[in-house]
């Protein structure tokens, strides 16, 4: 039975309103179309993710099944999935490159058959590939002016994703992955061990803030983009930045210590954000009147 392209869009925004957590406050900031855009694409990476949940023979096939499906719908063709209509109709209407989306499952798959990562250019592959992509992604979406814009949409998007690494360290260790290279934990003198410890040990914590500062610097090299994304879509990409960016401050503040306690950016924090930035639009739009 198919599904009309309004009621897969409906889907969709379900989905991102119930799972999205971080992202899905920024989506608040959008007009609608550009809104029902990014609930799509949040669709999509949600279900490839969920399709990760259980490694093994029978999850690489589903990923099989669902880049098959995935280019067909690209194509016009739709499978029995609630996605699919809305997912095509915001890939065609934006323009996306097909590429991106592959680089989504591309990563996504990368976690099934995790290989220790050994110096920061391969950290960087797989931040690309996971979180970058998504930022390329978006930057379509909301709209953007010359080239310069996608090289500072892939490091925003390192930066999202070094900041979750610092935030998971221990949550990923227990699933048996260390993503900071290898050769950092060598510069630091850091053992494997240390991440079972209760506390992060001093070694550790040298390690950590070190991999901080270069989620910071990403930021500030970023920060043009904002400045290249259209007006409508500004407020959004300001608002995400500001809340993973508040949850970098947050692990910095605590002294790195993200091993006894997952750090996490409170819900009334994520609001305050929202109304920042919306009062700062405001703002700006009055200020060549007053002028």
């Amino acid at each position: 039975m198919s599904i009309s392209l309004e009621d897969s869009y409906a889907w969709c925004a379900r989905t991102a309103r119930g799972r999205a957590r971080n992202f899905y406050y920024s989506f608040l900031l959008l007009d609608a179309q550009r809104r029902a855009a990014m609930c799509a694409v949040y669709a999509f990476m949600r279900i490839c993710d969920d399709l990760s949940d259980e490694p093994g023979p029978k999850t690489e096939e589903s990923f099989h099944q669902w880049r098959a499906a995935m280019e067909a719908a690209l194509d016009g063709r739709f499978a029995e999935h609630p996605l699919w209509p809305a997912f095509h109709d915001t890939a065609a209407r934006y323009r996306i490159p097909r590429e991106y989306f592959h680089d989504m499952i591309d990563g996504v798959q990368s976690d099934l058959r995790f290989q220790p990562v050994e110096t920061f250019d391969q950290l960087y592959q797989y931040c690309y590939r996971v979180a970058s992509v998504v930022g390329l992604t978006v930057i379509h979406i909301l709209g953007f002016r010359g080239d310069d814009a996608k090289p500072l949409a892939e490091k925003c998007g390192v930066a999202f994703q070094l900041t979750n690494i610092l935030r998971d360290v221990k949550e990923d260790y227990e699933n048996g992955r260390i993503y900071l290279p290898a050769e950092d934990l060598r510069r630091f003198g850091v053992s494997e061990s240390e991440f079972r410890e209760p506390l992060v040990s001093p070694a550790l914590k040298r390690l950590l803030e070190f991999e901080g500062r270069r989620a910071r610097a990403l930021y500030r090299e970023a920060m043009p983009l904002l400045a290249m994304v259209d007006p409508e879509g500004r407020p959004m990409l300001q608002a995400i930045v500001g809340i993973y960016s508040d949850l970098l401050q947050r692990i910095e503040n605590r002294g790195y210590e993200v091993l006894r306690k997952r750090v996490s950016v409170p819900t009334a924090a994520k609001l305050w954000i929202l109304a920042r930035t919306v009062l700062h639009r405001l703002y700006a739009r009055r200020l060549p009147m007053a002028q």
